[in-house]
């Protein structure tokens, strides 16, 4: 039997997972749920398909023949749809940031450990060839213990965003880290390991900024191994979209795409790995249908996705860390 799919949301990145659902064999999409009926039924038709559309989330949520429900939603209802559709026994796909306070995400966490199902966290990122790779190369050993990590995320998010019209505000947007660097510390998390410890500077670009909230951020981090990070988000910078990854590792090091380790003797200089990079403007490998038939597979055979509601839950405690010492002056320690 179909996985059967309810979507709250219309806009791009909801049609991009109706794409996915209905090229899944496993997957159907059985709703859509969101306050405007009418804008869904257009969507639904730009879409070429039919499905019942629910303009009350707790109805569809009681609906038993929902199996699962991906949340396209805005942040600051994202925690209380997530509780109410586990509550229910829904299975979730989940879009970052999970919520935009420490408040929001225990209440996500409590309902979501009280009600097992099964969850996938669209870190996009974290299904990206070249993080595939690097991941693949530290479970090999070829770096050994990372001991420094650098994420940069520089993307001048502005109008051509669809996302800006309400991430560039604080009430939705929250901070740069929540809004769009989270994927800096995502991807540290990923190759150095959690974090215990943070220290965190933000600043404006130029006044008056299109933000409700100081749109560059750096952060100095702790590493549970006994290593050191830093990962770095400017939403309003003059440069084309960038994504830096560089890990010091005590067998060898990643600058991006580039590796030099002693696990291949004779080495002299780095060598390049042909792959599509975060920054490439290739969106062929956005992970919408990677990221569908991996959840398909985790509820049909009871499995963990590769970025869960846990794994996520911890990089978002990163961010609300981070924006903590940033608001206060002071280093903030995390709890594990």
């Amino acid at each position: 039997m179909a996985i059967r799919f309810a979507v709250a949301g219309t806009g791009w990145v909801a049609g991009e997972y109706v794409k996915a659902i209905r090229a899944h064999e496993d997957c159907e999409l059985y709703g859509i749920v969101t306050s405007d009926a009418a804008r869904a039924g257009r969507r639904l038709a730009e879409w070429g398909t039919e499905a019942r559309i629910w303009t009350d989330f707790a109805e569809m949520v009681q609906d038993p023949a929902v199996d699962a429900v991906v949340l396209c939603s805005t942040p600051d209802v994202r925690p209380d749809q997530a509780v109410l559709a586990a509550q229910h026994g829904k299975h979730l796909v989940l879009e970052k940031p999970l919520a935009l306070d420490r408040q929001g995400l225990a209440k996500m966490t409590a309902a979501l450990r009280a009600n097992p199902v099964r969850t996938a966290v669209r870190f996009v990122l974290r299904w990206n060839p070249l993080f595939e790779t690097i991941k693949a190369l530290i479970d090999d050993d070829a770096l050994g213990r990372v001991f420094m990590a650098q994420i940069d995320y520089w993307n001048h998010i502005g109008p051509q965003f669809n996302q800006y019209r309400w991430s560039a505000g604080k009430e939705l947007g929250g901070s740069s880290m929540l809004s769009a660097g989270c994927h800096a510390v995502d991807a540290l998390r990923l190759f150095a390991g959690d974090v215990t410890e943070v220290t965190a500077y933000s600043c404006r670009t130029w006044n008056p900024s299109d933000y409700g909230y100081d749109p560059n951020a750096v952060a100095l981090l702790k590493l549970k191994n006994g290593g050191i990070g830093k990962v770095s988000c400017s939403l309003e910078c003059v440069t084309p979209y960038k994504f830096h990854v560089h890990l010091l590792g005590e067998k060898g090091t990643i600058l991006n795409n580039r590796l030099f380790s002693r696990k291949f003797p004779g080495q002299t200089d780095y060598a390049e790995i042909p792959t599509v990079l975060p920054e490439s403007g290739d969106v062929a490998h956005f992970p919408f249908g990677l990221l569908v038939a991996e959840f398909a597979e985790a509820v049909l055979h009871n499995k963990r996705t590769r970025c869960d509601f846990e794994e996520a839950r911890k990089t978002m405690e990163v961010c609300f860390a981070i924006d903590e010492s940033i608001a206060t002056g002071a280093s903030v320690a995390l709890e594990h």
